[in-house]
Formats: C-alpha cells, sequence, structure tokens
C-alpha cells in the first residue's frame, strides 16, 4: 500500500480545493503533470470506491486495498502507510460525500502541509467524520492554519482530534503554527478530545492554553503530555483552568512543572469544579509541591482521579495526600497512584483509616519498607474466589453483578464496584485483590465494569 516516495516541498502550498485535480505539479521535484482538463467533470456521478480509483488515477497514486476494503465501515485504521500528500489527497477526495465512515487514523503517514490542508476542506465538506488522527505527519505552518481556520469557523463534526508530535518542528523554535492552533479553539465549539502530546510548545506555549482554557467551553479531555510546560507555563495553565467549566481530563506528565506548578494546580483545584482526572506524573514534584497541591485537595469536591508516579516523593508527600482526602468531606477521590513511593507500616495504619469512610478510594504505593525481603503475601485469584462463590450459591455472574447494580442498566462504575466489593462480607476479599478483580472486569480501564 505504499503510495509514493515524499518529494522534498521548498515552500508552503497554497490550498487547492479537493475538486482541482487538475494537471500541476504537487511538489517541487514531481516529475508527472496531470493531463485532467475537466476534473469536476471527470467526478460528476462517480461515489463511493469508484470515485476514490478516479481519484487515485488522477493524482497518480496507487490505491490502498484496505481502504478499498472498509470504505463502508466506520473505522478505518491507515497509519504507518506512507500515503504521503497525494496519497491523502485522494482519500479526501473520496470521503467529501462517505457517510460511514466516523473514525479514520492517519497518524505517521508524512502527508505534509498539502494533506493537512486536503483534509481540513474535506472536513467542511464531510457530515460524519468525528474522530480523526493526523498526529506526526509534519503538517507544518500552512498545514496546522488550514486546520485551524477549520476549528475556528466551526464547519466540521469533529469531536476527537490527535495532532501529537504533529505541530513539533524540531530546531526551528516556537512558529506560527502552534499559536493559530490555540487561538482557534478559544472560540470552537465542537472538539471535546484533543491530544497535543509531544509538540514542545514549552512556556510560552502554557501561556497560550491558559488563554484558551480560559475561554473554550467545549474541550472536556485534554492530553499535553511530553510539551516542556515547565514551572511558567504550568503557572499560566493553571490560571486558565482555575475559570474554565468543561474540562474534565487533563494530562500533564512528561513537563518538569516541578513545585512551582504543583502550587498552580493546586489553586486550581480550590475553585474548579468540573476536573476529575488529573495526571501529573514524572514532573520532579518533591514533598513541598504535594502538601501545596493538598492545598487544593483538601477542599476540592471533583477530582477523583490523581496520578502522580515517578516524583521524588517519600512517606511524607504520601501521607500528605492521603491525609489531605480524609481531611476533605467532600472529596470523592477514587485512585491515587503514587505507585515508586516506599511507604511504612505507619502508612498502611493511616491507610485502613481512611479507607473506612472512603471505601471506594484506591492508593497504589510502592513497596512497603520491612516488608521487601520478604515473601511477598500470596493472594487467592479473585476470579476463582468468586466462581467458588457463585457456585456454591448457585448464582451466576450476571445475576451476582446485578445486585451491585443499582441503576440496572448493566453497567457498574468501578468505583462503586469497588465499594461494594469492600463492604460486603460474603467473599472473602482484600483491597489488593479487588484491584486485579477490577482490573480483569474492565480490561480496557472505561472505568465501567461492563457485563
Amino acid at each position: 500500500d505504499q503510495n509514493e516516495e515524499t518529494s522534498k516541498i521548498s515552500e508552503s502550498p497554497e490550498p487547492v480545493s479537493l475538486a482541482d485535480t487538475s494537471a500541476e505539479k504537487a511538489t517541487q521535484g514531481s516529475d508527472t503533470d496531470l493531463d485532467v482538463e475537466d476534473p469536476e467533470k471527470a467526478f460528476a456521478g462517480i461515489t463511493g470506491t469508484e470515485l476514490y480509483l478516479e481519484a487515485c488515477r488522477m493524482v497518480e497514486v496507487v490505491p490502498v486495498s484496505h481502504f478499498v476494503q472498509n470504505y463502508t465501515k466506520p473505522y478505518i485504521n491507515l497509519n504507518h502507510r506512507g500515503l504521503g500528500p497525494k496519497g491523502v489527497k485522494a482519500i479526501a477526495i473520496a470521503l467529501v460525500s462517505n457517510t460511514t465512515i466516523t473514525h479514520l487514523e492517519l497518524e505517521d503517514n508524512c502527508i505534509l502541509p498539502e494533506g493537512a490542508i486536503s483534509i481540513a476542506e474535506m472536513l467542511r465538506e464531510n457530515s460524519s467524520l468525528q474522530e480523526l488522527n493526523i498526529s506526526n505527519n509534519h503538517i507544518d505552518t500552512a498545514g496546522a492554519e488550514a486546520i485551524a481556520s477549520l476549528l475556528l469557523d466551526n464547519m466540521s463534526c469533529l469531536h476527537t482530534l490527535h495532532l501529537s508530535g504533529g505541530l513539533y518542528a524540531p530546531k526551528q523554535g516556537w512558529q506560527s503554527h502552534r499559536l493559530c492552533i490555540f487561538v482557534s479553539l478559544q472560540d470552537n465549539h465542537q472538539v471535546k478530545e484533543l491530544d497535543l502530546s509531544h509538540n514542545e510548545f514549552s512556556e510560552k506555549g502554557g501561556h497560550l492554553l491558559g488563554n484558551m482554557l480560559a475561554s473554550n467551553t467545549t474541550l472536556e479531555i485534554l492530553d499535553l503530555s511530553w510539551n516542556y510546560l515547565r514551572r511558567t507555563g504550568t503557572v499560566a495553565l493553571g490560571t486558565g483552568l482555575r475559570g474554565n467549566d468543561a474540562l474534565k481530563i487533563l494530562n500533564l506528565s512528561w513537563n518538569g512543572i516541578g513545585n512551582k506548578g504543583a502550587l498552580a494546580l493546586g489553586e486550581a483545584l480550590k475553585v474548579n469544579n468540573m476536573l476529575v482526572h488529573l495526571d501529573i506524573s514524572n514532573n520532579q514534584i518533591d514533598n513541598t509541591g504535594a502538601m501545596k497541591l493538598c492545598m487544593g485537595l483538601q477542599v476540592n469536591g471533583t477530582l477523583k482521579i490523581l496520578k502522580m508516579a515517578n516524583n521524588p516523593l517519600t512517606m511524607e508527600g504520601a501521607t500528605a495526600l492521603v491525609t489531605s482526602v480524609r481531611k476533605n468531606p467532600n472529596s470523592v477521590m477514587e485512585e491515587i497512584n503514587i505507585s515508586n513511593v516506599l511507604v511504612n507500616e505507619a502508612f498502611i495504619k493511616l491507610l485502613d483509616l481512611v479507607y473506612q469512610t472512603h471505601p471506594e478510594l484506591d492508593v497504589i504505593y510502592g513497596e512497603v519498607e520491612g516488608r521487601i525481603t520478604k515473601f511477598p503475601k500470596q493472594h487467592p485469584n479473585p476470579m476463582k474466589v468468586i466462581q467458588k462463590y457463585l457456585k456454591e450459591h448457585n448464582l451466576q455472574l450476571w445475576e451476582f453483578l446485578s445486585n451491585i447494580d443499582k441503576d440496572g442498566n448493566m453497567k457498574i462504575p468501578v468505583t462503586a464496584f469497588r465499594r461494594a466489593m469492600m463492604q460486603q462480607s460474603s467473599i472473602p476479599l482484600d483491597r489488593v485483590q479487588v484491584r486485579e478483580l477490577v482490573s480483569e472486569l474492565d480490561r480496557n480501564r472505561t472505568g465501567v465494569v461492563d457485563y
């Protein structure tokens, strides 16, 4: 399915209509011209895969069989196929009138600015595509501006967009294509999930992202991991987060935010009443930073998942985090991940006290001091324990789960399932076994036990 050898582009191309497949060179150095006098007439009355095959002939690329075979299905994965700008242009032409594909993966295809422009133009006309991945495609300024203009005009049906690495330009410093994405998102009312990871936005990007969050009212999931936001960038981001009433999941891992960034996020958590999932793993946050964060955790009533693994925390920081949950009567915390922290027996006792009032909470920590050299405690397989109980009581698994399912919709939130399993006394399971059971019943980590 390799469509073409990628040509070197000397300058950003001007936007080209999807219908305009007339004879012109797509990139400098092309060795063929397209001899099409009237492309609109050529496509008249052609739809579906026939349209795609004709488009491939027009732009002189080899058709992708996987695309042809799955054209009528809702999901198509074309990642890592070397499509190039012409190959993607042919696909974009075919997708203008497609009404079945809702999720398209195009990561790592070197689509370049021309390919991104073709995709953007297609999205203005397509009425079905909702999820798009164009990560790691070197779309440069012209391509990013085309996508940004699309977002600013709210002209597509997209609600999920992955641009991981797509805005990264090594050794070229800060560029306008990063800025235009942020500006366009301020007034976008459709995209709910956005992946901007691995783009090296730096501190300046943090300021622009903070401004975007302060005004955006739609975005619910945002991945900003691996962006070098550092301390000052995160402070600006935290300021925008204070007034945001839409964002629910935020990934800030691997950004070097440090204690100053943790303080800014703690201040934001004091007033933000929407965020439920925060990932600040691998961020050089020590005990001092954890305590600053706890000032927000002590009053916050919405955050459910806090991931802080691989920060230089010790027992002091771990204790502060757990104590903040204990002190907060409104806390709805379900998971705290500090999996690299070595704890002691005093921490385990504190945790047991907190679990009594917060049975839904799961704190993931490292080893327990003094137990490392001992043989690890062996736990019976929780599924086998459940199966034994069901057999003894002549029950089916769905009958057992239905007793926990208060809503009766056959979908149990992990929190409710964990709480029920810890509070029941019929089946002898400890917290470690319940955690394994949750992992088994919710393998895709959807947060729901679907039976």
